[in-house]
């Protein structure tokens, strides 16, 4: 095939005789008063990453690479380069899907939340299925520096529709014989063939009998199969972190465990001078569900992304509708025996995460209500004491303010009585000490008094 300008993402043109331009996806002016702003872009969503149109035989090379999520991950630029080499049109730096003819192959890229994947094929006849890949007609520079890791590659191979199928001796020289799982497709379609191992050019192999494959049903068929081993892959990422996150969620379970233990010795000994070792018992606590909390927060995206990997290849694996050959597995049997126990395994680290930070709040809870129970004791008992101590010093005060009464009494009845002396001495009718025994009950009455009033007026205004 000679080179040919590329094409994104490229809908068949619509018949002359086309009833709408709303029919094709095209807003139509004036049809609504009132129109929701994203209502053609998730229409267009369900058409964003097409099947291919495969017609057998052919062959495909697929790469999935992990890339930084919302960050510059240089894949436009990347695309941007093969297709100035081959004078395509490059793909818009928003785009997530890119499909173009490139002449002696095509080109299929998916850009997703966390991988990209690039899938290449190359239709035309062929001896052995796996003696060349489709990559070969990839500048070898520009797919040695695909951004990201690469996470799978794989080579899928579709043989033509006449012809026999493989011989066990054929099979074997492509495949590992004790790792070969075999099955028929979609109602006895195709026949697939495959042993989920890195062979020595680095790829995964898959090889594809067509009986009755049509074009767009070939396609989905092959899609399918290409995503349940990048899904595969990126399900079992998250098996590494849980077998490290195992060893620390057991540490941490047995210290929780010890601080519950010794709360519960604390409650049942009902020692109500344990403050200080309960608040101790509370700032480990606080300790623990900080640790965990931490690990919560860096491998819990691991494992909820590990949850929709799961489900998308069981969702694949239901679409291929495999049908059992005698003395082989499917593709499910074999998956099922070696992703279940993952699965389990990452499920088990998950729950027991979630599980500890549940037990380690609810703990501290506990401690702290009962630390707040101690101290709201204490504070009682503190204020009965203080309490006590100001009944004390009322009757102190009433005690002061009695002898007040008799030292006020007192001078003011010896002022009275020098100016009786004075009085006497300068030749009035006055005798004084009569004038003092009169005026200590007056004075004494009117001190008394005078201080009762002012003090009922200060326990008014307080």
């Amino acid at each position: 095939m000679g080179k040919t300008q590329g094409t994104i993402d490229t809908q068949p043109a619509p018949p002359a005789d086309a009833p709408t331009a709303a029919a094709s996806g095209a807003p139509r002016a004036g049809l609504f008063a009132r129109e929701h702003r994203l209502r053609y872009a998730l229409t267009n969503e369900l058409h964003a990453r097409p099947f291919e149109m495969l017609e057998p035989p052919v062959r495909i090379s697929m790469y999935a690479t992990m890339l930084a999520e919302g960050q510059d991950s240089g894949v436009h630029g990347h695309l941007k380069d093969l297709c100035d080499r081959h004078g395509v049109n490059p793909p818009t730096e928003d785009m997530n899907h890119f499909s173009a003819d490139f002449g002696p192959f095509r080109l299929r890229f998916e850009r997703h939340t966390e991988f990209a994947t690039y899938t290449v094929l190359r239709h035309g006849r062929f001896d052995r299925p796996f003696a060349a890949s489709a990559a070969q007609y990839l500048p070898k520079d520009w797919l040695a520096d695909l951004p990201g890791e690469v996470l799978v590659a794989t080579n899928l191979a579709v043989l033509p529709v006449d012809g026999e199928d493989p011989d066990v001796q054929t099979l074997s020289e492509m495949f590992v014989p004790e790792s070969l799982v075999t099955s028929t497709l979609s109602g006895s379609a195709a026949r697939v063939w495959s042993d989920l191992r890195i062979h020595g050019d680095g790829h995964n192999r898959i090889l594809l009998k067509p009986y009755d494959l049509p074009p767009a049903k070939a396609g989905r068929v092959v899609q399918r199969l290409l995503e349940i081993v990048a899904y595969r892959n990126l399900a079992l990422l998250a098996l590494p972190v849980a077998r490290m996150v195992g060893p620390e969620l057991t540490r941490i379970d047995r210290g929780l465990a010890s601080l519950t233990g010794e709360m519960a010795q604390i409650v049942e000994q009902g020692n109500g001078d344990g403050t200080r070792r309960e608040s101790e018992l509370l700032t480990q606590l606080m300790q623990i569900s900080a640790e965990i909390e931490r690990m919560n927060s860096g491998h819990s995206y691991r494992f909820s992304a590990a949850r929709a990997y799961f489900a998308l290849v069981d969702a694949r694996l239901d679409e291929l509708r495999e049908e059992r050959h005698e003395g082989y597995q499917t593709i499910r049997e074999f998956l099922d025996r070696r992703l279940a126990p993952a699965r389990r395994t990452c499920e088990s680290v998950e729950l027991r995460m979630a599980d500890l930070s549940r037990r380690a709040t609810r703990a501290a809870n506990l401690l702290r209500t009962r630390v707040d129970f101690m101290l709201e004791k204490q504070n009682q008992g503190l204020l009965s004491s203080m309490d006590r101590r100001a009944r004390l010093q009322l009757r102190l005060q009433q005690t002061v303010e009695g002898l007040s009464v008799a030292a006020i009494t007192y001078y003011t009845v010896g002022l009275i009585g020098y100016g009786a002396k004075a009085l006497s001495e300068m030749g009035l009718p006055v005798y004084p000490p009569y004038v003092i025994g009169a005026a200590v009950p007056l004075v004494a009455v009117a001190v008394w008094s005078g201080l009762h009033r002012v003090r009922k007026r200060l326990d008014r205004d307080e």
